[in-house]
């Protein structure tokens, strides 16, 4: 019988321990691998989608739903391009921006744990997050493909954009280490549509961004303090932290609180609660969606 994309999701999400995306596994577990719910969560889809999926009833996926099904089901290069054919796709060409996360890092995000951190592409499009995460700073799940990109959220629509609410960062240089990230990146990847659209975009709609490119600016991304104003706790003092997986054109986005502290006792408190859930409207006031 011949595969179809379906069967080959059920063999891959089989495959995976709830341990390897960072979910517990709790005792009389009678699935092997993941539940078709952990793989939509996982994945940013409805259940009902990836039933549909597996069932083979949904037979037309955008590429950006594979891409999402790749990175949740932690495949390698060789298995995520033989998705994109399965579902009728041209894989990702050369010279373009990856969205494929390595199964290592994939591992890695899920046992950070209770730390909000986050898996960016080379144009800073944010692929993965932990629950960490969502809660400190909203779901990104609700966001569109283009609202996830962190260049277009700090330069033109502010704590609307990626952020739920406002993050604020002591200093400044983020931008122009933005800046500098999408310059480096056009040279690596010329070709990508996506990419030469997003720079002309911003320089259209931008100001600050339009002087920055203009003049050439570089500069590297360094250790900064955030404050991200909660709308349920309050402000939360965060180091916000930025590294780089060698081989690999992608970035790791990691905040930390000291332990023992208030904001160490916030973030608790938002993790146990669930954080996005419980909290009200958006507090009023400026701020600047700045992260990382």
């Amino acid at each position: 019988m011949d595969e179809t994309l379906g069967t080959a999701l059920r063999r891959w999400r089989d495959r995976l321990s709830p341990l390897d995306v960072g979910r517990p596994a709790r005792p009389g577990r009678r699935a092997a691998g993941l539940r078709r719910e952990e793989l939509a969560d996982l994945a940013g889809l409805s259940v009902d989608y990836v039933v549909r999926l597996e069932q083979g009833r949904a037979t037309n996926p955008s590429a950006q739903v594979v891409a999402s099904l790749a990175r949740a089901l932690q495949l390698q290069p060789a298995e995520r391009d033989y998705a994109y054919r399965l579902a009728g796709l041209l894989p990702p060409q050369e010279g373009t921006v990856s969205t494929h996360v390595p199964a290592g890092v994939q591992r890695m995000l899920a046992r950070l744990g209770d730390f909000p951190a986050a898996v960016f592409s080379a144009d800073w499009t944010l692929l993965s997050w932990t629950p960490a995460w969502a809660v400190l700073l909203g779901d990104p799940s609700t966001r569109t493909h283009a609202e996830r990109n962190l260049v277009r959220a700090v330069f033109t629509t502010g704590p609307s954009g990626l952020a739920a609410w406002p993050v604020l960062q002591e200093g400044d240089g983020l931008g122009t280490a933005l800046v500098s990230d999408l310059r480096a990146a056009l040279l690596s990847y010329p070709r990508d549509r996506g990419l030469n659209g997003l720079v002309e975009e911003l320089r259209s709609t931008s100001a600050e961004f339009a002087r920055l490119w203009d003049e050439g600016a570089v500069g590297p991304h360094v250790s900064a303090r955030k404050t991200i104003v909660h709308p349920q706790v309050g402000e939360v003092l965060c180091d916000c932290d930025v590294l780089t997986v060698p081989g690999c054109d992608i970035r790791l986005v990691v905040y930390t609180v000291a332990a023992g502290s208030p904001d160490a006792e916030k973030l608790e408190f938002l993790r146990v609660t669930g954080g996005s859930r419980a909290a009200g409207p958006t507090p009023p006031g400026p701020g600047l969606y700045s992260t990382p």
